[in-house]
Protein backbone atom coordinates (compact mmCIF):
# COMPACT_ATOMS: atom_id res chain seq x y z
CA UNK A 1 0.00 0.00 0.00
CA UNK A 2 2.64 2.51 1.10
CA UNK A 3 5.09 1.41 -1.58
CA UNK A 4 2.50 2.30 -4.20
CA UNK A 5 1.94 5.64 -2.52
CA UNK A 6 5.64 6.47 -2.73
CA UNK A 7 5.89 5.41 -6.34
CA UNK A 8 2.96 7.66 -7.26
CA UNK A 9 4.54 10.50 -5.30
CA UNK A 10 7.80 10.04 -7.16
CA UNK A 11 6.02 10.04 -10.49
CA UNK A 12 4.18 13.22 -9.58
CA UNK A 13 7.53 14.98 -9.14
CA UNK A 14 8.55 14.23 -12.72
CA UNK A 15 8.35 16.75 -15.50
CA UNK A 16 6.34 14.95 -18.19
CA UNK A 17 7.11 17.50 -20.90
CA UNK A 18 10.86 17.32 -20.37
CA UNK A 19 12.40 15.07 -23.00
CA UNK A 20 15.22 12.72 -22.12
CA UNK A 21 18.62 13.92 -23.42
CA UNK A 22 19.57 12.23 -26.66
CA UNK A 23 22.90 10.54 -27.23
CA UNK A 24 25.15 12.90 -29.19
CA UNK A 25 28.23 11.62 -30.96
CA UNK A 26 31.58 13.32 -30.50
CA UNK A 27 32.31 15.86 -33.30
CA UNK A 28 35.60 15.23 -35.06
CA UNK A 29 36.29 18.97 -35.35
CA UNK A 30 37.78 20.70 -32.31
CA UNK A 31 35.71 23.85 -32.81
CA UNK A 32 32.46 21.91 -33.14
CA UNK A 33 33.34 19.80 -30.10
CA UNK A 34 33.95 22.86 -27.91
CA UNK A 35 30.79 24.56 -29.15
CA UNK A 36 28.73 21.46 -28.43
CA UNK A 37 30.34 21.03 -25.01
CA UNK A 38 29.72 24.63 -23.97
CA UNK A 39 26.12 24.45 -25.18
CA UNK A 40 25.52 21.27 -23.20
CA UNK A 41 26.84 22.61 -19.88
CA UNK A 42 25.86 26.26 -20.49
CA UNK A 43 29.43 27.66 -20.49
CA UNK A 44 30.16 27.71 -16.73
CA UNK A 45 32.83 30.06 -15.38
CA UNK A 46 34.92 27.17 -14.02
CA UNK A 47 35.19 25.42 -17.41
CA UNK A 48 38.86 25.32 -18.46
CA UNK A 49 39.88 24.61 -22.08
CA UNK A 50 43.54 24.21 -23.06
CA UNK A 51 45.10 23.59 -26.45
CA UNK A 52 48.05 21.25 -25.94
CA UNK A 53 48.88 21.25 -29.65
CA UNK A 54 47.17 21.89 -32.96
CA UNK A 55 45.36 18.55 -32.69
CA UNK A 56 44.94 17.90 -28.93
CA UNK A 57 42.57 19.87 -26.70
CA UNK A 58 41.64 19.19 -23.08
CA UNK A 59 38.61 20.41 -21.12
CA UNK A 60 37.79 20.11 -17.41
CA UNK A 61 36.05 21.85 -14.52
CA UNK A 62 38.63 23.71 -12.48
CA UNK A 63 37.69 22.79 -8.91
CA UNK A 64 36.84 19.11 -9.46
CA UNK A 65 40.18 17.69 -10.58
CA UNK A 66 43.54 16.98 -8.96
CA UNK A 67 45.81 19.72 -10.34
CA UNK A 68 48.99 17.92 -9.32
CA UNK A 69 48.11 14.81 -11.33
CA UNK A 70 47.14 16.97 -14.30
CA UNK A 71 50.45 18.86 -14.32
CA UNK A 72 52.74 15.93 -13.52
CA UNK A 73 51.08 13.03 -15.37
CA UNK A 74 48.66 14.11 -18.09
CA UNK A 75 50.21 17.26 -19.63
CA UNK A 76 53.76 15.86 -20.02
CA UNK A 77 52.36 12.69 -21.61
CA UNK A 78 50.22 14.64 -24.07
CA UNK A 79 53.22 16.74 -25.12
CA UNK A 80 55.20 13.56 -25.85
CA UNK A 81 52.48 11.81 -27.91
CA UNK A 82 51.61 14.75 -30.14
CA UNK A 83 49.29 13.88 -33.10
CA UNK A 84 48.65 10.42 -31.64
CA UNK A 85 45.28 8.66 -31.76
CA UNK A 86 43.01 8.44 -28.68
CA UNK A 87 43.91 4.77 -28.20
CA UNK A 88 47.63 5.56 -28.12
CA UNK A 89 47.03 8.39 -25.64
CA UNK A 90 45.06 6.05 -23.40
CA UNK A 91 47.88 3.49 -23.44
CA UNK A 92 50.50 6.09 -22.52
CA UNK A 93 48.64 7.82 -19.69
CA UNK A 94 50.00 6.47 -16.39
CA UNK A 95 46.91 7.02 -14.23
CA UNK A 96 44.50 4.55 -12.71
CA UNK A 97 41.26 5.31 -14.55
CA UNK A 98 41.34 6.09 -18.29
CA UNK A 99 38.47 5.31 -20.68
CA UNK A 100 37.43 5.95 -24.27
CA UNK A 101 33.94 7.26 -25.08
CA UNK A 102 31.99 8.09 -28.21
CA UNK A 103 28.92 9.77 -26.63
CA UNK A 104 29.05 13.38 -25.50
CA UNK A 105 26.46 12.97 -22.71
CA UNK A 106 28.56 10.29 -21.04
CA UNK A 107 31.68 12.45 -21.33
CA UNK A 108 29.91 15.46 -19.81
CA UNK A 109 28.71 13.35 -16.87
CA UNK A 110 32.27 12.13 -16.22
CA UNK A 111 33.56 15.70 -16.39
CA UNK A 112 30.96 16.79 -13.83
CA UNK A 113 32.31 14.25 -11.34
CA UNK A 114 35.96 15.13 -11.89
CA UNK A 115 37.41 13.95 -15.23
CA UNK A 116 39.57 15.56 -17.89
CA UNK A 117 38.27 15.26 -21.47
CA UNK A 118 40.97 14.87 -24.14
CA UNK A 119 39.87 15.57 -27.73
CA UNK A 120 42.00 14.73 -30.76
CA UNK A 121 41.29 16.52 -34.03
CA UNK A 122 39.79 14.22 -36.66
CA UNK A 123 38.72 11.49 -34.20
CA UNK A 124 35.22 10.78 -32.92
CA UNK A 125 36.48 9.30 -29.65
CA UNK A 126 37.31 11.15 -26.44
CA UNK A 127 39.83 10.09 -23.82
CA UNK A 128 38.40 10.39 -20.29
CA UNK A 129 41.06 10.72 -17.59
CA UNK A 130 39.43 10.43 -14.16
CA UNK A 131 41.43 12.46 -11.63
CA UNK A 132 38.68 13.77 -9.37
CA UNK A 133 39.55 15.62 -6.19
CA UNK A 134 36.78 16.64 -3.81
CA UNK A 135 37.23 18.98 -0.88
CA UNK A 136 35.91 17.40 2.31
CA UNK A 137 36.44 17.76 6.01
CA UNK A 138 38.64 15.30 7.83
CA UNK A 139 37.38 12.47 10.01
CA UNK A 140 36.20 13.73 13.38
CA UNK A 141 34.40 12.42 16.43
CA UNK A 142 30.65 11.73 15.97
CA UNK A 143 28.48 14.64 17.07
CA UNK A 144 25.20 12.83 17.84
CA UNK A 145 26.38 9.36 18.91
CA UNK A 146 29.08 9.98 21.48
CA UNK A 147 30.48 7.21 23.67
CA UNK A 148 33.14 6.95 26.38
CA UNK A 149 34.67 3.57 25.55
CA UNK A 150 35.36 2.68 21.93
CA UNK A 151 36.18 4.33 18.62
CA UNK A 152 35.93 8.11 18.35
CA UNK A 153 35.81 8.31 14.54
CA UNK A 154 32.73 9.30 12.55
CA UNK A 155 31.83 9.34 8.87
CA UNK A 156 32.31 12.46 6.76
CA UNK A 157 30.58 13.60 3.54
CA UNK A 158 32.94 11.90 1.09
CA UNK A 159 31.75 8.52 -0.22
CA UNK A 160 35.27 7.27 -1.07
CA UNK A 161 36.56 8.17 2.38
CA UNK A 162 33.67 6.42 4.10
CA UNK A 163 34.14 3.26 2.04
CA UNK A 164 37.86 3.22 2.88
CA UNK A 165 37.07 3.54 6.61
CA UNK A 166 34.62 0.63 6.38
CA UNK A 167 37.19 -1.54 4.59
CA UNK A 168 39.72 -0.81 7.33
CA UNK A 169 37.26 -2.22 9.85
CA UNK A 170 36.24 -5.21 7.70
CA UNK A 171 39.19 -6.69 5.80
CA UNK A 172 37.13 -9.37 4.12
CA UNK A 173 36.86 -10.47 0.50
CA UNK A 174 33.16 -11.16 1.04
CA UNK A 175 32.37 -7.49 1.68
CA UNK A 176 30.31 -6.53 -1.39
CA UNK A 177 29.95 -2.97 -2.68
CA UNK A 178 27.31 -2.17 -5.31
CA UNK A 179 27.13 1.35 -6.72
CA UNK A 180 23.93 3.16 -7.72
CA UNK A 181 23.12 6.64 -9.05
CA UNK A 182 19.90 8.33 -7.86
CA UNK A 183 18.38 11.67 -8.86
CA UNK A 184 17.77 12.94 -12.37
CA UNK A 185 19.19 16.38 -11.49
CA UNK A 186 21.79 15.64 -8.81
CA UNK A 187 22.94 12.16 -9.97
CA UNK A 188 23.93 11.29 -6.42
CA UNK A 189 26.21 8.28 -6.03
CA UNK A 190 25.53 5.76 -3.30
CA UNK A 191 26.89 2.35 -2.35
CA UNK A 192 25.01 -0.67 -1.02
CA UNK A 193 27.26 -2.77 1.20
CA UNK A 194 26.74 -6.21 2.65
CA UNK A 195 28.75 -9.32 3.49
CA UNK A 196 28.07 -12.17 1.11
CA UNK A 197 27.04 -15.31 2.95
CA UNK A 198 25.95 -13.41 6.08
CA UNK A 199 23.36 -10.92 4.79
CA UNK A 200 20.01 -12.29 3.65
CA UNK A 201 19.78 -12.32 -0.15
CA UNK A 202 16.11 -11.40 0.15
CA UNK A 203 16.96 -8.20 2.02
CA UNK A 204 19.73 -7.35 -0.44
CA UNK A 205 17.35 -7.80 -3.38
CA UNK A 206 14.71 -5.67 -1.64
CA UNK A 207 17.17 -2.81 -1.18
CA UNK A 208 18.33 -3.10 -4.80
CA UNK A 209 14.77 -3.04 -6.10
CA UNK A 210 13.63 -0.10 -3.98
CA UNK A 211 16.63 2.02 -4.96
CA UNK A 212 16.26 1.08 -8.63
CA UNK A 213 12.54 1.95 -8.55
CA UNK A 214 13.17 5.46 -7.23
CA UNK A 215 12.25 8.15 -9.73
CA UNK A 216 13.15 11.42 -8.03
CA UNK A 217 14.78 14.58 -9.30
CA UNK A 218 17.23 15.04 -6.44
CA UNK A 219 18.76 13.24 -3.49
CA UNK A 220 20.98 15.23 -1.13
CA UNK A 221 21.06 13.22 2.09
CA UNK A 222 20.74 9.68 3.39
CA UNK A 223 17.87 10.72 5.69
CA UNK A 224 15.76 11.48 2.59
CA UNK A 225 16.70 8.14 1.05
CA UNK A 226 15.73 6.24 4.20
CA UNK A 227 12.23 7.74 4.09
CA UNK A 228 11.87 6.94 0.39
CA UNK A 229 12.75 3.25 0.70
CA UNK A 230 11.33 2.30 4.11
CA UNK A 231 8.22 0.16 4.47
CA UNK A 232 5.87 2.83 5.82
CA UNK A 233 6.83 6.44 5.24
CA UNK A 234 3.59 7.61 6.91
CA UNK A 235 4.71 6.30 10.31
CA UNK A 236 6.72 8.62 12.54
CA UNK A 237 8.77 5.67 13.82
CA UNK A 238 12.07 5.22 11.95
CA UNK A 239 12.36 1.76 10.36
CA UNK A 240 15.94 2.17 9.09
CA UNK A 241 18.84 3.22 11.28
CA UNK A 242 20.85 6.35 10.48
CA UNK A 243 24.29 6.23 12.08
CA UNK A 244 27.43 8.33 11.84
CA UNK A 245 29.62 5.71 13.55
CA UNK A 246 31.70 3.40 11.31
CA UNK A 247 32.06 0.85 14.12
CA UNK A 248 28.30 0.57 14.56
CA UNK A 249 27.81 0.38 10.79
CA UNK A 250 30.37 -2.43 10.46
CA UNK A 251 28.91 -4.24 13.46
CA UNK A 252 25.56 -4.20 11.66
CA UNK A 253 27.10 -5.60 8.47
CA UNK A 254 28.72 -8.40 10.46
CA UNK A 255 25.32 -9.14 12.01
CA UNK A 256 23.75 -9.69 8.59
CA UNK A 257 22.31 -6.26 7.87
CA UNK A 258 22.50 -4.29 4.63
CA UNK A 259 24.20 -0.87 4.66
CA UNK A 260 23.83 2.15 2.39
CA UNK A 261 26.35 5.00 2.17
CA UNK A 262 25.32 8.15 0.27
CA UNK A 263 27.80 10.60 -1.22
CA UNK A 264 27.48 14.01 0.43
CA UNK A 265 25.99 12.67 3.68
CA UNK A 266 27.78 11.90 6.92
CA UNK A 267 25.07 9.44 7.98
CA UNK A 268 24.93 5.84 6.77
CA UNK A 269 21.83 3.60 6.67
CA UNK A 270 21.49 0.13 8.20
CA UNK A 271 18.53 -2.18 7.59
CA UNK A 272 16.52 -4.10 8.61
CA UNK A 273 16.29 -2.70 12.14
CA UNK A 274 13.87 -3.58 14.91
CA UNK A 275 12.28 -1.26 17.48
CA UNK A 276 14.39 -2.61 20.36
CA UNK A 277 17.66 -2.16 18.47
CA UNK A 278 17.11 1.61 18.31
CA UNK A 279 17.63 1.71 22.08
CA UNK A 280 20.89 -0.21 21.99
CA UNK A 281 24.23 1.57 21.87
CA UNK A 282 27.46 0.35 20.31
CA UNK A 283 29.12 1.05 23.66
CA UNK A 284 27.05 -1.74 25.22
CA UNK A 285 29.36 -4.23 23.50
CA UNK A 286 32.40 -2.60 25.09
CA UNK A 287 31.10 -2.77 28.67
CA UNK A 288 30.98 -5.77 30.97
CA UNK A 289 27.70 -7.61 30.54
CA UNK A 290 26.14 -6.83 34.00
CA UNK A 291 26.79 -3.10 33.48
CA UNK A 292 25.51 -3.16 29.89
CA UNK A 293 22.36 -5.03 30.98
CA UNK A 294 21.69 -2.53 33.78
CA UNK A 295 22.10 0.44 31.42
CA UNK A 296 19.79 -1.12 28.82
CA UNK A 297 17.08 -1.81 31.39
CA UNK A 298 17.52 1.76 32.64
CA UNK A 299 16.93 3.05 29.10
CA UNK A 300 13.72 1.05 28.65
CA UNK A 301 12.47 2.21 32.04
CA UNK A 302 13.27 5.79 31.00
CA UNK A 303 11.13 5.34 27.86
CA UNK A 304 8.10 4.39 29.95
CA UNK A 305 8.73 7.30 32.33
CA UNK A 306 9.12 9.77 29.48
CA UNK A 307 5.91 8.71 27.71
CA UNK A 308 3.55 7.85 30.57
CA UNK A 309 4.62 9.68 33.74
CA UNK A 310 3.04 13.05 32.88
CA UNK A 311 -0.19 11.45 31.50
CA UNK A 312 -0.52 9.40 34.72
CA UNK A 313 -0.17 12.62 36.76
CA UNK A 314 -2.87 14.33 34.67
CA UNK A 315 -5.21 11.32 34.88
CA UNK A 316 -4.74 10.94 38.64
CA UNK A 317 -5.42 14.60 39.44
CA UNK A 318 -8.36 14.85 37.02
CA UNK A 319 -10.25 11.57 37.66
CA UNK A 320 -8.48 9.26 40.10
CA UNK A 321 -7.62 11.03 43.37
CA UNK A 322 -8.11 7.74 45.23
CA UNK A 323 -4.87 6.26 43.92
CA UNK A 324 -2.76 9.10 45.38
CA UNK A 325 -1.24 8.13 48.77
CA UNK A 326 -2.62 10.09 51.74
CA UNK A 327 0.76 11.59 52.79
CA UNK A 328 1.23 12.94 49.25
CA UNK A 329 -2.34 14.15 48.77
CA UNK A 330 -2.10 17.07 51.21
CA UNK A 331 1.12 18.67 49.84
CA UNK A 332 -0.14 18.05 46.30
CA UNK A 333 -3.42 19.85 47.05
CA UNK A 334 -1.56 22.76 48.65
CA UNK A 335 0.76 23.03 45.67
CA UNK A 336 -2.17 23.16 43.24
CA UNK A 337 -4.37 25.42 45.38
CA UNK A 338 -3.35 28.61 43.58
CA UNK A 339 -3.03 27.13 40.07
CA UNK A 340 -5.94 28.44 37.94
CA UNK A 341 -5.63 25.85 35.13
CA UNK A 342 -6.78 22.23 35.00
CA UNK A 343 -3.96 19.63 35.05
CA UNK A 344 -4.13 18.96 31.29
CA UNK A 345 -3.54 22.64 30.39
CA UNK A 346 -0.83 22.94 33.02
CA UNK A 347 1.01 19.86 31.72
CA UNK A 348 0.72 20.80 28.04
CA UNK A 349 2.00 24.34 28.67
CA UNK A 350 5.06 23.09 30.57
CA UNK A 351 5.79 20.39 27.99
CA UNK A 352 5.67 22.99 25.21
CA UNK A 353 8.02 25.27 27.18
CA UNK A 354 10.50 22.39 27.57
CA UNK A 355 10.34 21.65 23.84
CA UNK A 356 10.86 25.34 23.01
CA UNK A 357 13.94 25.44 25.26
CA UNK A 358 15.30 22.25 23.73
CA UNK A 359 14.76 23.44 20.16
CA UNK A 360 16.26 26.86 20.89
CA UNK A 361 19.30 25.26 22.52
CA UNK A 362 19.81 22.97 19.53
CA UNK A 363 19.68 25.79 16.97
CA UNK A 364 21.95 28.23 18.81
CA UNK A 365 25.77 27.95 18.92
CA UNK A 366 26.95 25.25 21.31
CA UNK A 367 28.08 27.41 24.23
CA UNK A 368 25.13 29.80 23.99
CA UNK A 369 22.70 26.88 23.58
CA UNK A 370 23.86 25.19 26.79
CA UNK A 371 23.52 28.46 28.71
CA UNK A 372 20.03 29.11 27.33
CA UNK A 373 18.91 25.58 28.24
CA UNK A 374 20.14 25.72 31.84
CA UNK A 375 19.35 29.34 32.70
CA UNK A 376 16.05 29.35 30.78
CA UNK A 377 14.84 26.20 32.52
CA UNK A 378 15.69 27.50 36.00
CA UNK A 379 14.29 31.00 35.44
CA UNK A 380 11.09 29.90 33.73
CA UNK A 381 10.44 27.09 36.20
CA UNK A 382 10.94 29.30 39.26
CA UNK A 383 8.91 32.15 37.79
CA UNK A 384 6.04 29.82 36.78
CA UNK A 385 5.76 28.40 40.32
CA UNK A 386 5.92 31.81 41.98
CA UNK A 387 3.32 33.20 39.59
CA UNK A 388 0.96 30.33 40.41
CA UNK A 389 0.85 29.06 36.83
CA UNK A 390 2.04 25.57 37.77
CA UNK A 391 2.84 23.42 40.78
CA UNK A 392 6.21 22.33 42.15
CA UNK A 393 5.41 18.64 41.73
CA UNK A 394 4.60 18.98 38.02
CA UNK A 395 7.89 20.85 37.48
CA UNK A 396 9.71 17.84 38.96
CA UNK A 397 7.71 15.39 36.82
CA UNK A 398 8.29 17.36 33.60
CA UNK A 399 12.02 17.61 34.33
CA UNK A 400 12.22 13.86 34.99
CA UNK A 401 10.40 13.10 31.72
CA UNK A 402 12.75 15.42 29.79
CA UNK A 403 15.82 13.72 31.31
CA UNK A 404 14.39 10.30 30.51
CA UNK A 405 13.90 11.21 26.84
CA UNK A 406 17.61 12.08 26.57
CA UNK A 407 18.64 8.51 27.37
CA UNK A 408 17.57 7.25 23.92
CA UNK A 409 20.79 6.64 21.92
CA UNK A 410 19.17 7.34 18.55
CA UNK A 411 18.22 10.95 17.74
CA UNK A 412 15.29 10.10 15.44
CA UNK A 413 13.74 7.70 17.95
CA UNK A 414 14.28 10.26 20.72
CA UNK A 415 12.18 12.76 18.76
CA UNK A 416 9.39 10.19 18.47
CA UNK A 417 9.43 9.59 22.24
CA UNK A 418 9.16 13.34 22.82
CA UNK A 419 6.13 13.71 20.53
CA UNK A 420 4.26 10.66 21.85
CA UNK A 421 3.69 12.34 25.22
CA UNK A 422 1.36 15.00 23.84
CA UNK A 423 -1.48 12.83 22.43
CA UNK A 424 -1.37 10.57 25.50
CA UNK A 425 -1.57 13.61 27.83
CA UNK A 426 -4.65 14.78 25.91
CA UNK A 427 -6.26 11.33 26.17
CA UNK A 428 -5.48 11.23 29.91
CA UNK A 429 -7.04 14.67 30.40
CA UNK A 430 -10.33 13.58 28.76
CA UNK A 431 -10.68 9.93 29.86
CA UNK A 432 -8.21 9.38 32.68
CA UNK A 433 -6.50 6.01 32.91
CA UNK A 434 -8.86 4.67 30.25
CA UNK A 435 -7.40 7.24 27.89
CA UNK A 436 -3.85 6.26 28.87
CA UNK A 437 -4.59 2.60 28.18
CA UNK A 438 -6.30 3.51 24.90
CA UNK A 439 -3.18 5.39 23.81
CA UNK A 440 -0.97 2.49 24.88
CA UNK A 441 -3.09 0.00 22.91
CA UNK A 442 -3.06 2.13 19.76
CA UNK A 443 0.71 2.51 20.11
CA UNK A 444 1.28 -1.23 20.45
CA UNK A 445 -1.06 -2.04 17.54
CA UNK A 446 0.79 0.44 15.34
CA UNK A 447 4.20 -0.98 16.29
CA UNK A 448 3.09 -4.58 15.76
CA UNK A 449 1.94 -3.73 12.23
CA UNK A 450 5.24 -2.14 11.22
CA UNK A 451 8.08 -3.89 9.43
CA UNK A 452 11.60 -3.07 8.29
CA UNK A 453 12.45 -4.49 4.84
CA UNK A 454 9.64 -6.94 5.48
CA UNK A 455 11.14 -8.12 8.80
CA UNK A 456 8.98 -7.81 11.96
CA UNK A 457 9.55 -4.46 13.63
CA UNK A 458 8.81 -5.72 17.15
CA UNK A 459 11.08 -8.78 17.00
CA UNK A 460 12.10 -10.57 19.17
CA UNK A 461 8.99 -9.70 21.23
CA UNK A 462 6.59 -10.56 18.42
CA UNK A 463 6.96 -12.95 16.82
CA UNK A 464 8.87 -14.44 19.75
CA UNK A 465 12.45 -15.16 18.73
CA UNK A 466 14.08 -16.67 21.82
CA UNK A 467 17.41 -16.84 20.03
CA UNK A 468 17.63 -13.03 19.91
CA UNK A 469 16.70 -12.39 23.55
CA UNK A 470 20.35 -12.80 24.54
CA UNK A 471 21.05 -9.35 23.06
CA UNK A 472 17.79 -7.39 23.32
CA UNK A 473 16.50 -6.00 26.64
CA UNK A 474 19.49 -7.59 28.33
CA UNK A 475 23.02 -8.31 27.15
CA UNK A 476 24.39 -11.69 28.08
CA UNK A 477 28.15 -12.46 28.06
CA UNK A 478 29.55 -12.26 24.53
CA UNK A 479 30.26 -16.03 24.15
CA UNK A 480 26.53 -16.70 24.70
CA UNK A 481 25.29 -14.18 22.15
CA UNK A 482 24.37 -15.35 18.67
CA UNK A 483 26.20 -12.98 16.35
CA UNK A 484 23.46 -12.91 13.74
CA UNK A 485 19.80 -12.15 14.40
CA UNK A 486 16.98 -14.24 13.03
CA UNK A 487 15.65 -11.30 10.98
CA UNK A 488 18.90 -10.77 9.06
CA UNK A 489 20.43 -14.14 8.42
CA UNK A 490 21.77 -16.12 5.52
CA UNK A 491 24.20 -18.35 7.34
CA UNK A 492 24.45 -18.68 11.11
CA UNK A 493 27.77 -17.31 12.36
CA UNK A 494 27.18 -18.26 15.99
CA UNK A 495 27.46 -21.64 17.67
CA UNK A 496 24.29 -23.01 16.12
CA UNK A 497 23.58 -24.07 12.54
CA UNK A 498 20.90 -23.15 10.08
CA UNK A 499 19.24 -26.52 10.62
CA UNK A 500 19.05 -25.95 14.36
CA UNK A 501 17.72 -22.45 13.75
CA UNK A 502 15.01 -23.76 11.43
CA UNK A 503 14.00 -26.33 14.06
CA UNK A 504 13.90 -23.58 16.69
CA UNK A 505 11.62 -21.41 14.52
CA UNK A 506 9.39 -24.38 13.79
CA UNK A 507 8.95 -25.03 17.53
CA UNK A 508 8.18 -21.36 18.16
CA UNK A 509 5.56 -21.22 15.44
Amino acid sequence: MFRGYKKNLAKSNEQPNKAEPKNISIPTSKIEFLDQLKETIHSPADLVVKNISDSITIAFLEFLIDGKTLNEQILPTLEKVNNASPKVIKENLLIAEVDLATELNHCVYEMLIGAVLIHVEGHSELVIAKISSYQSRGLSAPENESQVIGSQVGFNENLATNISVIRRYITNTKLCNEKFTVGAETKTSLSVLYINGIASEEHVNTVRQRISDLNVSDLLDSAVLSELIDDNSLSMFPQLLLTERPDRFCDGLLSGKVGIVVNGSSMAILCPYSFIEFFQSREDQNLRWPIATFIRLLRFMAILISIFFTPIYVAALTFHYEIIPQPLLVPLSESRAIVPFPPIIEALVLELIIELLREAGARLPTKVGQTIGIVGGIVLGTAAVQAGITSNILIIIIALCALSSFTTPNYLMGNVIRILRFPIIILAGFWGFYGVMLGFCFLMLHLLRQSSLGAPYMAPIYPPRWRDWSDSFIRLPLPLIKRQSVNARANDTGKGTNDNLAKEEKVIR
